[in-house]
């Protein structure tokens, strides 16, 4: 199991984070890995994402969303992994912490898809955290 972390504090109460961040079909405009994001119903999002040269189609669950502190989600297919952005208000607005956990059955495949995927998926998480300080 892998695990990869990243936080940034936005300037603004975590109840107006938490409004844009639980808004997931809007995440592929905030990031130019993110192709689409298709709701298909009861909490679930077909994502479509071009990264390390090639397309990515999976789907994911929303599996807690408690506003304004946490939102979670898990795959439904494709590689497993679950994820979850924790929001709590500090001095100058909210702290968004995401964590996210994946497993491969390949020791050997997930240390290669480690070194591609913690630069990727950081890189993904500050766009999505930059642009949406923008919408604030």
């Amino acid at each position: 199991m892998a695990t990869i972390e990243h936080s940034a504090i936005l300037n603004a109460p975590p109840e107006r984070v938490f409004a844009l961040l639980e808004r997931v079909e809007d995440f592929a405009d905030y990031s130019d890995l993110i192709h689409a994001i298709e709701p298909l119903g009861d909490e679930r999002y077909r994502w479509h994402v071009h990264a390390v040269g090639r397309d990515w189609h999976f789907d994911v669950a929303v599996t807690e969303s408690r506003s304004p502190e946490v939102l979670a989600w898990e795959s439904l297919d494709g590689v497993k992994n679950h994820g979850c952005y924790r929001l709590r208000a500090v001095d100058g607005g909210t702290e968004v912490a995401l964590t996210l956990t994946y497993v491969l059955r390949n020791k050997l495949v997930e240390r290669a898809v480690n070194k591609a995927a913690t630069p990727l998926v950081g890189r993904v998480s500050r766009q999505i955290l930059e642009r949406v300080a923008e919408r604030l």
